[in-house]
């Protein structure tokens, strides 16, 4: 399966081992994974990698890489498969480098993800799980079209604000997803 087009500022690619310096110093970031459990660790973003490489040979689908078109690092984007309150959903995420933030790199990106999953996938709906206190990935989601339509309890018991919106205007039966 194709990655999203470029956009204005950015390229996608699929992620690779050879990003784990990247990924590791992204994920490893205090400030990027504020309202994660806590940043990960050089082996937690190997393993994130190997999850991203394991979507990608499953559903097509995954966080993609996104840099500029010189090739410089910007973080990473994409759709993957995600329960939310028990059922499974297509989730846009993003995680931006702190010296690319600020920048609407992260609205771009999943703009980009947004209609790709319009493209290329049968999904009739894209959320995206946000934390309550997480202000900017809020602001992301509303930009390309979403709207706050639910709660989710994480797995370690927290409450998450799930962004939503229609990427078609009726259910497709095809979109039942049995995992």
């Amino acid at each position: 399966m194709p990655v999203p087009h470029d956009t204005e500022h950015l390229r996608f690619r699929r992620m690779t081992p050879a990003d784990l310096d990247e990924m590791a110093a992204i994920l490893g970031d205090p400030a990027v994974m504020m309202y994660y459990p806590a940043p990960k660790t050089r082996e937690q973003a190997a393993a994130w990698i190997a999850w991203n490489e394991d979507n990608d040979a499953k559903d097509g689908l995954g966080l993609w890489i996104i840099e500029t078109h010189d090739g410089d690092f910007v973080g990473d984007c994409g759709l993957t498969w995600q329960r939310v309150n028990g059922e499974l959903k297509l989730e846009v995420g993003y995680h931006v480098s702190p010296a690319w933030q600020g920048r609407g790199l992260a609205t771009e990106a999943a703009a980009a993800s947004r209609d790709f999953a319009k493209e290329h996938t049968d999904s009739s709906e894209l959320v995206a799980i946000v934390h309550p206190d997480n202000r900017a990935s809020a602001r992301v989601a509303e930009k390309i079209g979403m709207r706050r339509v639910d709660d989710d309890l994480g797995a370690n018991g927290s409450v998450r604000h799930v962004w939503g919106m229609r990427l078609r205007s009726t259910a497709d039966p095809s979109d039942e997803r049995s995992r």
